[in-house]
């Protein structure tokens, strides 16, 4: 983007690093089940987190943290989804998405049920 006079901003583009967290097998037999995706280090600080349960987007039962700078200049985030717990077990697979307007491909991490819950 140029500015004024000619002063040009070069913004580097910065993809966030993905973590999710599965449900605690307390919470599983207490029927419901929480998930946290957690992004770090991404900048700037527009890209949005999402969430697939198997092949479909879900945005029922989101909850999206603020964004926090650490002291690098880079940003990091939370989002959590939460399902009935049959739902988790039969899902196959939930993914968190961290997308930014303009590119082309997400940053994806993914959780499978059986993989996880000890």
């Amino acid at each position: 983007r140029t500015f004024g006079g000619g002063t040009k901003l070069i913004v580097d583009l910065v993809q966030p690093t993905l973590s999710v967290l599965p449900p605690s097998r307390v919470e599983l037999e207490q029927g419901s089940a929480t998930l946290l995706c957690v992004a770090s280090g991404g900048f700037p600080s527009d890209w949005k987190l999402g969430w697939k349960v198997g092949c479909s987007s879900r945005s029922g039962g989101v909850s999206d943290s603020l964004v926090v700078l650490g002291k690098d200049g880079h940003y990091s985030w939370t989002s959590t989804l939460t399902l009935p717990a049959d739902q988790w077990r039969k899902a196959g697979s939930v993914s968190c998405e961290a997308s930014k307007n303009g590119q082309t491909q997400p940053v994806t991490q993914t959780l499978n049920p059986g993989e996880c819950s000890e």
